[in-house]
């Protein structure tokens, strides 16, 4: 199934619910920008590779590339999102349900972004979906078990691989440079840094984008009625505007995150951020292709950790990879909680 940029204005026009559909996924991607994307060019910046402000204009345009061209060529991230929970039934109500889920989304990421904390968004998504589902279908048939699954592969591969990557890049990477001038290979891996920080923005948006174009199809297909369609083809305007959002968002900045996740928790050189975004991106595309959602937060995190252990444990900041792990463990009840009371509340005022 496919929808025409025309089909959807008509359909935007004639159902409120669809439209506060839109704005509320729109608010989604936006938060997402500006909360998410940071983590990709935390390393480049925190090595002083790169300015701030460039690094961030350089996160927007390739957000917006990752989104388009990665989609164009592989969606299964975005139908893995779809398929995850079931909506069926009455569309009003499943709409009104699906508006719930992304508000509680978006209140979630606003308060992990206003303290600073590198909260990941894919997992808030995903639980704010899931507890708005069971409010829905009144129990656990509202959660799709075969695609959930990819959701705990995900958890896996961003943290055993995350991890792994980052600790054997970097040893191969200082075993490989071992007996070559420091001054010079300061200054390619200042320049790699910065291609690393672009390929990590790339898959970021390659990830998150999708993410979130499976829930916009979802609310497409709700307001249509045609909520048990499982396969869809996703127009490019819906990816161009997707990715433009993103971009946007990106462009708003996002400094705390980058403090938090490339200067707080290790203290890197500039090697040992290319290493970091090599591995980040290397986990990233793995995902992507097989259609594993995975947070590029958790992904980047676990690969900055790899890093600093590849050196000494005592390397890394342990005290602030507490609070992070503390936030991506209440994340999914917490949010997924806050999905389910939004739905239920929703649904009975609406």
């Amino acid at each position: 199934m496919t929808i025409r940029l025309s089909e959807f204005i008509s359909q935007l026009i004639r159902n409120p619910a669809l439209a506060v559909t839109v704005v509320l996924t729109l608010g989604v991607i936006l938060v997402n920008g500006w909360t998410d994307a940071p983590n990709a060019i935390a390393t480049c910046v925190s090595t002083r590779a790169i300015r701030p402000k460039h690094a961030i204009l350089m996160a927007a345009i390739f957000n917006f590339f990752g989104v388009l061209l990665m989609t164009a060529i592989n969606s299964t991230v975005a139908m893995t999102i779809y398929n995850m929970v079931d909506f069926n039934g009455d569309s009003h109500q499943a709409l009104t349900a699906l508006c719930a889920a992304l508000f509680a989304i978006v209140t979630w990421a606003t308060a992990a972004w206003a303290f600073g904390i590198p909260t990941s968004e894919s997992h808030a998504l995903i639980a704010g979906l899931s507890g708005a589902a069971i409010a829905l279908q009144g129990g656990l048939s509202g959660i799709n078990g075969g695609e959930w699954v990819k959701v705990l592969y995900g958890l896996l591969l961003s943290t055993v691989l995350g991890f792994g990557s980052g600790y054997l890049v970097t040893k191969l990477v200082e075993r490989c440079c071992r007996r070559m001038d420091r001054r010079r290979t300061s200054r390619f891996f200042r320049g790699a840094q910065i291609a690393g920080g672009a390929a990590t923005a790339f898959m970021h948006g390659a990830q998150d984008g999708q993410k979130f174009m499976g829930v916009f199809l979802l609310g497409i297909a709700l307001a249509g009625g045609n909520g048990t369609t499982s396969n869809f083809q996703i127009p490019v305007w819906l990816m161009v505007l997707c990715s433009a959002v993103m971009a946007l968002g990106t462009s708003i900045g996002g400094y705390r995150i980058i403090k938090a996740v490339g200067m707080d928790m290790v203290k890197l050189e500039t090697y040992q951020g290319f290493s970091a975004d090599l591995a980040a991106t290397g986990c990233m595309l793995l995902s992507s292709l097989t259609g594993v959602p995975v947070s590029t937060t958790h992904t980047k995190t676990t690969a900055i950790m790899g890093v600093g252990a590849s050196k000494r444990l005592s390397s890394v900041n342990w005290g602030t990879v507490k609070e992070m792990l503390l936030t991506w463990v209440l994340t999914f009840p917490g949010c997924g909680i806050i999905g389910y009371l939004m739905a239920k509340l929703f649904m009975w005022i609406f």
